[in-house]
């Protein structure tokens, strides 16, 4: 039991990673707080905790809105008297080459995948500072180490997740708090069902891609969440500023 008498509250928890990553820190007897924008999604997740004899809410939230981070960080601490971990996880993607993204759709990918990062951890924060200490997650991706023609947005907030994560390990590791990014490949999620779902060929497109990685596939949503897990016990208790990279090998080929 890694996460035994913790709180963690973790965003786009209602499918792909978040869920994954919820179901397995409550078999690891954390509390969570599940936390999506479709409430859907969020209560089947649970549901699915509950139904393993786990413990968890469902706070509906739009992590870019400034009052709904406020609110789920409070509602955590109402809840279960405390947050030890923030998985910051939710993110969204628009397709297109620069050019070809309109300023609109730059700027909700900003507010989601920066902004909500950043709005959940100064909210977080002085709850953990208060506490003695926690353990903060950013999803960041292998996309913020590397380029994709397709998705600018995206991998910028991704490249400056990174930067941000070192910049709050740097400000409050002697308050207690670790932060730390994952950097995953593409994943059998959603997000990744939607990028394949707009290639002209979906099913040669996964083929192709699958082919990249050393490992010869995609991910699974649960091998993520074993990092996050990682991350968020005291198993990682001298790991912060820096970034895991969970990619099956895809980044570290040249041609």
């Amino acid at each position: 039991m890694r996460l035994k008498d913790k709180v963690a509250l973790i965003t786009g928890a209602g499918s792909g990673i978040g869920r994954a990553s919820a179901i397995r820190f409550a078999q690891e007897g954390a509390r969570v707080v599940v936390v999506d924008w479709k409430p859907q999604g969020g209560q089947e997740t649970v549901a699915k905790i509950r139904a393993q004899g786990g413990e968890a809410i469902f706070v509906e939230a739009d992590v870019s809105r400034d009052e709904d981070a406020r609110r789920m960080i409070q509602t955590a601490v109402r809840a279960y008297g405390g947050l030890h971990v923030l998985f910051n996880n939710a993110a969204i993607q628009v397709f297109g080459t620069l050019p070809d993204t309109s300023e609109a759709d730059w700027q909700r990918v900003m507010d989601v995948n920066l902004k909500g990062v950043y709005l959940g951890c100064k909210y977080a924060i002085p709850q953990m500072i208060a506490q003695g200490g926690g353990s903060i997650i950013n999803m960041s991706s292998a996309l913020g180490l590397v380029g994709d023609p397709d998705l600018p947005a995206y991998g910028a907030t991704k490249g400056g997740i990174l930067a941000m994560t070192r910049s709050m390990a740097q400000a409050h590791g002697r308050q207690g708090i670790r932060v730390n990014a994952i950097c995953p490949g593409d994943v059998e999620t959603p997000i990744v069902e939607e990028y394949f779902a707009h290639q002209p060929d979906p099913e040669e497109a996964r083929r192709r891609i699958a082919a990249e990685y050393a490992l010869g596939r995609i991910a699974r949503p649960e091998e993520i969440a074993n990092v996050a897990l990682f991350l968020a016990s005291d198993e990682s208790s001298f790991i912060t500023g820096t970034y895991i990279v969970v990619d099956g090998g895809l980044t570290s080929k040249c041609y």
